[in-house]
């Protein structure tokens, strides 16, 4: 059995040796290079000689506005995340060890092609310059950032391949702790807000201007992303959501083109069942005919203890597959997925300078869009969408569902698919693209893909509530505007409660003619949901009992529903799989919780459903004795496309905000670019600044800013313009 042993830091800040008078100099002399200008929504807007100038001012903005952020993303890629918050959270690091370490980035970094050094050094001599010239502020880890943490954070989407890994499972198969794993609750006992985005392309003819147009729709946590505009003299004008810490523009447009991207179910990640030998104090796995050695390593993990630190050691195992994740049965459970975070960090860097329809295919050949999807349109009037781009071969005989057989050969990766051999979608005759995290095959109309053609693995996504809304309403609109398009986008129809709901009204005039005290108690609010349109708004007593009794009925009965229902088979299984006296208790239940929080049980959504944002910390508080803001918009869970996931916290008995709409955008591509964005809150984490909140009464009612992205459209609306240090 071959072991490595990887050398991990344990007890100080990583590389905190001060600041060399070379290195101020150096970044004293860049910074003059860098101009920084604030419109009068305190969006940063960069400009640099080159590229590496504009990611240099870029990472310095983005630590003015949320430097907590930016660390705290490279604390987890860096895998030293239990080592300021905790024993709870030793098993994210060590899943993040089995897949990256801080050797490997290095070695990486060393070999990149000189512009990648360039932009890697540019970040961390941008970051580090932001620290030197604002010593007030106290890291909780890292004192100095070093140019290879990119290629460890390399794609921006906000669930990333390695989190599919079950951390669970880790802990069960490689120890145990008395701390509990950290992991996502909701405090009412309601599952988590799916997450996900939406992406619209429109084609020229089916725009009232002739121009193609885009909506970009990201459902993340909230904060998660930054509105930034970047450009420099080497062909770089890119503008839109960039993740805290990165250097590049995530979700966005340049002049020529834009891509949104959608989250994915592709199937790329793969688990295999191997057959282990131990062989006195060695293990070994079955391939074919032979017995392979397991390679083992150890990892040291250090996490806080009250005011000291531990540590923790780990023996992890290896095949060639991937490392060993779990056991089942007899079988250990290796894991292989896509690790090429060079090339990852170069498709998601290059894009963003995309001019052409070929050059964005040519950066999307690189094929490491492992977890999303692509919504694209350009000013040539083409729109297109990827289902992915990274899509190993697989013999078609077996289920990838399942973990396969690790000793049969036949099992292995052949390569990876071409980029038009993948579902994908090229100037469809409908004029529309759309993809709601949902099936590739009803993406177009009558123009998607034929799921004929493909193998099963590669698009295995269901259709879901938000994919048929969008379906409806872009069918219906011929004469697209940006406006128009927001509008579409903000259609408060929700089609999940289009069968779901009658159920209950069925199971009440079945029951109330011979029940009293159910046709007394609950005649007003059926008669009130019966008659609903299914559409949200802020002054609706429907909204708030069909929120509040569907997500009750999905707690009561959680514990039935089988295990990786999709969502639209879930609300299915609520209305065909429950009883009448189920749906009744569970509204019931509803209206003794409305009356015992609010005193009345004819609450309208906006009274409950609300945004606030108090604090710019990463983990939110919210308070009902203060300020907060009514909210149309729903859980996408029920087909809202504007998605709104709100939840109560210790504390509350309103629910408030947490993860769905964030940045969004529209975009027309033209002979000039026009677009319109909307954040979340507002640009800065600071309570204190004045771009804390001041988008927050846009957000909430659905109304979107002018993009400022011509030099001419910032001279008119600039707050200050600045030097990095200045």
């Amino acid at each position: 059995m071959r072991k490595v042993v990887f050398f991990i830091l344990l007890a100080t800040p990583l590389m905190a040796q001060k600041f060399s008078p070379l290195e101020i100099s150096k970044w004293k002399q860049q910074a003059k290079e860098v101009t920084i200008t604030r419109d009068t929504w305190g969006i940063p807007h960069i400009a640099g000689k080159t590229d590496s100038d504009a990611v240099f001012g870029l990472l310095y903005a983005q630590c003015e506005d949320d430097f907590e952020r930016v660390e705290r993303n490279y604390i987890i890629a860096i895998a030293r995340l239990a080592e300021v918050e905790g024993e709870a959270l030793i098993y994210n690091d060590l899943r993040m060890r089995l897949f990256m370490d801080t050797t490997k980035a290095i070695d990486l970094y060393r070999t990149s092609p000189a512009w990648m050094k360039k932009v890697c050094t540019a970040f961390a001599d941008g970051i580090n310059y932001y620290l030197y010239t604002h010593p007030e502020v106290r890291p909780k880890l890292i004192s100095r950032f070093q140019p290879w943490m990119p290629l460890l954070f390399s794609e921006g989407s906000i669930g990333g391949d390695i989190e599919t890994v079950s951390l669970n499972r880790l802990k069960e198969f490689y120890g145990k702790l008395t701390g509990n794993l950290k992991q996502e609750v909701n405090n009412d006992g309601a599952e988590p807000e799916p997450k996900g985005s939406n992406g619209f392309a429109i084609a020229p003819f089916k725009s009232a201007s002739g121009n193609s147009l885009l909506l970009i729709n990201p459902h993340t946590s909230f904060y998660f992303r930054s509105e930034v505009h970047m450009k420099s003299e080497e062909g770089l004008n890119a503008y839109g959501a960039v993740t805290w810490g990165q250097f590049f523009i995530y979700q966005g447009f340049n002049e020529h083109c834009g891509w949104m991207h959608t989250s994915s179910q592709a199937d790329v990640i793969d688990e295999y069942k191997e057959t282990i030998v131990k062989k006195g104090p060695d293990f070994f796995y079955k391939y074919g005919d032979a017995l392979k050695p397991l390679i083992s390593e150890k990892i040291t993990i250090a996490f806080k203890l009250g005011s000291a630190l531990a540590k923790k050691d780990f023996t992890v195992y290896h095949t060639h597959h991937g490392p060993v994740i779990a056991q089942r049965d007899e079988k250990w459970i290796s894991v292989k997925l896509m690790q090429e975070p060079l090339k990852a960090l170069t498709q998601s860097y290059q894009r963003t300078k995309s001019a052409t329809f070929d050059d964005f295919k040519n950066t999307m050949m690189l094929r490491t869009n492992s977890s999303n999807n692509t919504v694209y349109a350009d000013d040539q009037g083409n729109i297109a969408y990827w289902h992915g781009d990274f899509m190993p071969k697989r013999d078609t005989k077996f289920d990838w569902n399942l973990p396969v057989d690790g000793s049969d050969p036949a099992t292995e990766w052949k390569g990876l698919h071409t980029l038009d051999e993948i579902v994908h979608i090229y100037n469809p005759a409908n004029g529309w693209i759309q993809n709601c995290n949902s099936t590739p095959f009803t993406a177009s109309a009558t123009s998607s893909p034929d799921r004929k053609a493909y193998p099963v693995y590669m698009a295995p996504d269901a259709e879901n509530a938000r994919g048929i809304h969008a379906d409806r309403v872009l069918r219906n609109e011929t004469s697209f505007t940006l406006d128009k398009l927001i509008t579409v986008s903000q259609d408060s129809y929700l089609p999940g409660f289009e069968k779901l709901l009658p159920s209950l009204v069925e199971a009440y005039d079945a029951i109330a003619p011979s029940n009293d005290t159910v046709r007394t108690t609950l005649l007003e609010p059926i008669q009130l949901l019966r008659v609903w349109d299914l559409r949200y708004s802020t002054t609706s007593i429907p909204t708030t009992l069909a929120i509040y009794w569907a997500q009750r009925l999905r707690q009561n009965v959680a514990a039935r529903i089988p295990a990786g229902l999709d969502q639209l088979s879930a609300i299915d299984f609520l209305q065909t799989k429950t009883s009448s006296l189920e749906r009744l208790s569970a509204l019931s239940a509803t209206l003794r919780e409305l009356q015992h929080d609010f005193g009345n049980w004819k609450q309208s959504w906006g009274e409950v459903n609300r945004f606030q944002r108090i604090t710019g910390k990463v983990d939110p508080a919210f308070d009902d004795q203060k300020p907060s803001t009514a909210v149309p918009f729903t859980s996408s869970y029920w087909g809202s496309l504007a998605a709104y996931g709100s939840k109560k916290y210790p504390g509350t008995k309103k629910m408030y905000g947490y993860v769905g709409n964030s940045f969004v955008a529209v975009v027309e591509f033209g002979k000039r670019l026009r677009a319109k964005s909307v954040v979340t809150g507002g640009s800065s984490s600071n309570p204190m600044s004045s771009h804390f909140n001041d988008q927050s009464g846009m957000y909430c009612g659905g109304q979107f800013k002018d993009v400022l992205f011509y030099p001419e459209d910032i001279i008119g609306h600039t707050e200050r313009s600045y030097h990095p240090g200045e």
